[in-house]
């Protein structure tokens, strides 16, 4: 199959192996995140992270777009569900993550909340056309990746002039976290960054340019599959080796310089910046997060709910996704891994997601401790 095969030839894996071992100096440490949860569950499933030297570490960081989601954010969609009698429309992953109370979006279906998973945007803007006489809520989140279909069926809405319909809005940006992340108080000290794939055909290869000059880090935007990984990998070392800190793109099959004019200006259409909002491990940053804009505000289900106030929610005391998704820690650092939360009894959003770190762990690797060199 086109573009698949051809990236997990095992031969070429042992190549690109071996070249890694060559290039990984054994005199010093490297320490890699890589930003997406998606490259985060490929580096666990083809058993990469045991392929790479001792002093090659893969750090986890926050590209999972559940698993940043605080615990607030939650409680807004199941209010609505409960106590405004909506249709409450949200994609799957966000259906079990914990809220307050020991709630989640399924047990608010389980009591009764009309609850229903969609697999697309538009399958929400669907279920308010047949639906005419209810309220229709989309839980809308995600990065980069995510956010040109909300926007695309918000402007159908007003198109169609539909009234039962709005979003809750929850879309994030990915250059502000990565500026958290290497900017935090004890930040983790890292020598690059394995630059997202889905976002970056979005938003382009030239977007990160401002976080290598500013914070003299290399990127190198991955594709997902077996041989993307470890060739951007062995790019990042080359880049570490050499003393440059350069945005480079691996993944050129998917990913311009300028990205995607279209979708940009789509977004930019419907949205526009937050001053601020809060990420799970991240805490309040900056323009990091979308709101719809005036012109839209019809769709805006926090204008059309103004009793929907935000409010702050610790994480679990026990559960350590906030310093995972900072890159501090790793699953098997948290107490409660693998006995108490499992995917059966999540008890952090990292457990849950298909992106989160712990699930990755949890499904490819938890009986396999990957060495890292001290």
């Amino acid at each position: 199959m086109k573009y698949v095969d051809e990236f997990r030839d095992g031969a070429l894996a042992q190549n690109l192996t071996e070249s890694i071992a060559l290039e990984a100096k054994s005199s010093r440490t490297y320490r890699l995140m890589e930003f997406c949860g998606g490259h985060t569950h490929a580096l666990s499933r083809y058993g990469l992270l045991g392929m790479l030297p001792a002093n090659v570490q893969m750090i986890h960081g926050p590209g999972c777009p559940v698993c940043v989601l605080p615990i607030g954010r939650i409680d807004l969609a199941i209010r609505l569900a409960l106590e405004h009698d909506v249709i409450l429309c949200s994609y799957g992953d966000c259906l079990r993550v914990p809220a307050s109370n020991q709630m989640s979006l399924l047990k608010a279906k389980a009591r009764g909340g009309d609850v229903r998973m969609v697999y697309s945007a538009l399958d929400a803007l669907k279920i308010a056309t047949n639906n005419p006489t209810r309220q229709v809520v989309f839980f809308a989140i995600g990065f980069e990746t995510t956010t040109p279909p909300t926007a695309s069926i918000i402007r159908q809405a007003r198109v169609a002039r539909l009234t039962n319909f709005s979003v809750l809005c929850n879309h994030v940006l990915t250059l502000p976290a990565m500026e958290a992340i290497l900017t935090q108080p004890g930040e983790v000290p890292l020598q690059g960054l394995v630059g997202p794939a889905h976002v970056s055909t979005v938003i382009g290869s030239q977007s990160y340019q401002s976080i290598t000059n500013r914070f003299n880090k290399p990127i190198v935007i991955s594709g997902f599959e077996p041989l993307d990984l470890l060739q951007g990998i062995l790019m990042l070392l080359r880049q570490v080796n050499e003393g440059r800190a350069e945005v480079e793109n691996e993944f050129t099959r998917a990913v311009t310089l300028a990205g995607n004019r279209k979708a940009q200006a789509l977004v930019h259409e419907v949205f526009e910046v937050r001053d601020s909002f809060e990420w799970r491990g991240l805490g309040s940053l900056p323009f990091s997060g979308l709101k719809i804009r005036v012109a839209f505000a019809e769709f805006d289900a926090e204008l059309r709910y103004p009793d929907l106030i935000y409010t702050n929610v610790p994480d679990h005391k026990a559960c350590e996704c906030g310093a995972i998704l900072r890159g501090e820690k790793r699953p098997q650092d948290c107490k409660i891994f693998g006995t108490v939360c499992t995917p059966d009894n999540p008890i952090g959003s990292c457990m849950v997601s298909s992106e989160g770190a712990c699930a990755a762990h949890y499904t490819y690797g938890r009986f396999s401790e990957v060495k890292w060199a001290s």
